[in-house]
């Protein structure tokens, strides 16, 4: 299957076009954690809702057995990141994770499946627990299944 093809766009802020830079020019070499720690991230491209445009994001990687969690927290913000309504709109996504990016397609987690995947990511990375305090909104999880 062919990766998403268009027009990227960059983020508006200087550290995420930074580290996505970086990020795919080294093949995940390098800028492949969270600023200023050891916590790996994973890029993941979606098609922007209103644009069409690609957006590349940088999100903590949460991962078990092949399948990938991307966790809408944005730090606990009280309003859901941009990407989310992309992938809402347009749910086939691309996620690199090392060298190569795949085809993945977003599902909104809800229920049972949602608990035990808040659990996982909690696990993860504790931090997510701490920015769930932080809002009223429930953080929103997207498994991302290979296509």
């Amino acid at each position: 299957m062919t990766l998403l093809q268009g027009e990227y766009v960059p983020s508006t802020e200087q550290w995420v076009r930074d580290q996505v830079e970086e990020y795919e020019a080294s093949g995940g070499a390098r800028a492949n954690t969270l600023r200023g720690g050891q916590d790996p991230i994973v890029v993941i491209t979606s098609v922007g809702r209103k644009s069409g445009a690609l957006r590349k994001n940088p999100l903590m990687r949460v991962e078990r057995d092949g399948t990938y969690l991307a966790v809408a927290s944005i730090g606990g913000a009280p309003s859901n990141p941009e990407w989310y309504y992309n992938f809402l709109a347009n749910p086939v996504v691309q996620l690199q994770d090392g060298p190569e990016a795949k085809l993945y397609r977003a599902r909104l987690l809800e229920g049972a499946e949602r608990e035990d995947w808040w659990a996982y990511a909690v696990q993860t990375w504790s931090t997510y627990a701490v920015y769930q305090t932080r809002t009223e909104r429930q953080i929103p999880l997207f498994v991302l299944e290979e296509i």
